[in-house]
């Protein structure tokens, strides 16, 4: 990986040279410029639509995200929030439309599906930790045998992830003598340690007593200003507003409206936006 330069004080961006999504292509993102890469979207939903039988859950989802951006996408529940990022990475496969990462449309048959989990990382609400294996251990599992790292380069990641979200300290503790909170935040180094180009967060707090949920919000934000592209699916207002880049209100299966944290907790130009915040204020 190679660390590009910070122009205007903008949060870093790290990417990788000659990415293989596809079985059959390889392509280089580096042949862009820079400015081409800071502003050139790193994954295009296009059309997106997802059914469950007669159950039309995403509806024809357009969506750019570019790199380094943290959108947040809040919502009902119902309103296919979770579906449409599951999507993202082909937990879900679409009915139609198209999911372009860097330039190759992940819906198509001819994509290897591992290479690009590897590249859109998944955080889910449950932590999903081997109950029998320590922290570290987590963290390294899929170094050793996804990546086949010896275990000498995996324990050495895997202490610098989970040093990057505050728990080299917990390496060696199992799941159950960690917190919920703690839980999580391996979870996320776990998710770190296949270097994503971009994280998906479906509700990472939602599974946690409202005294831990900080810890795991103050590690996203660490991620956002280190130049991670995310995309989070949170009903944290108050963690929305100030650490969002932008915001994403989902209904129905249909995007409402999107824009800054600003206008839309401040001046929301759509009704049902306006009627859900006022709703989930109280």
């Amino acid at each position: 990986a190679i660390a590009l330069s910070n122009p205007n004080n903008q949060r870093g961006v790290r990417y990788k040279r000659n990415v293989r999504i596809s079985k059959h292509t390889t392509f280089s993102p580096l042949s862009l410029t820079e400015p081409d890469i800071l502003s050139t979207p790193i994954l295009s939903i296009k059309g997106l639509k997802k059914s469950f039988g007669p159950n039309e859950v995403l509806k024809g989802i357009d969506l750019n995200i570019t790199r380094r951006e943290l959108l947040v996408i809040i919502g009902p529940s119902g309103s296919g929030k979770s579906t449409l990022i599951r999507c993202c990475n082909r937990l879900e496969k679409p009915s139609a439309g198209q999911i372009i990462f860097q330039g190759i449309d992940i819906a198509s048959p001819t994509v290897d599906i591992n290479s690009v989990r590897r590249k859109i990382g998944m955080v889910f609400q449950s932590f999903n930790l081997y109950p029998h294996l320590n922290a570290l251990r987590n963290v390294t599992l899929a170094l050793r045998k996804t990546l086949k790292l010896n275990p000498r380069e995996a324990e050495t990641r895997g202490q610098a992830m989970l040093a990057q979200v505050g728990l080299e300290h917990k390496a060696k503790e199992f799941p159950d003598q960690l917190s919920g909170g703690e839980q999580q935040r391996v979870a996320i180094a776990r998710t770190l340690a296949l270097e994503p180009e971009i994280l998906l967060l479906d509700e990472p707090t939602s599974a946690l007593d409202p005294e831990l949920v900080e810890s795991v919000l103050h590690v996203i934000r660490k991620l956002r200003d280190d130049g991670m592209t995310m995309i989070v699916v949170s009903h944290q207002m108050a963690f929305v507003k100030e650490a969002a880049d932008r915001v994403v209100f989902l209904k129905s299966g249909n995007i409402v409206e999107k824009g800054p944290p600003k206008q839309i907790f401040e001046s929301p130009k759509q009704p049902d936006t306006k009627k859900f915040l006022e709703k989930v204020s109280r």
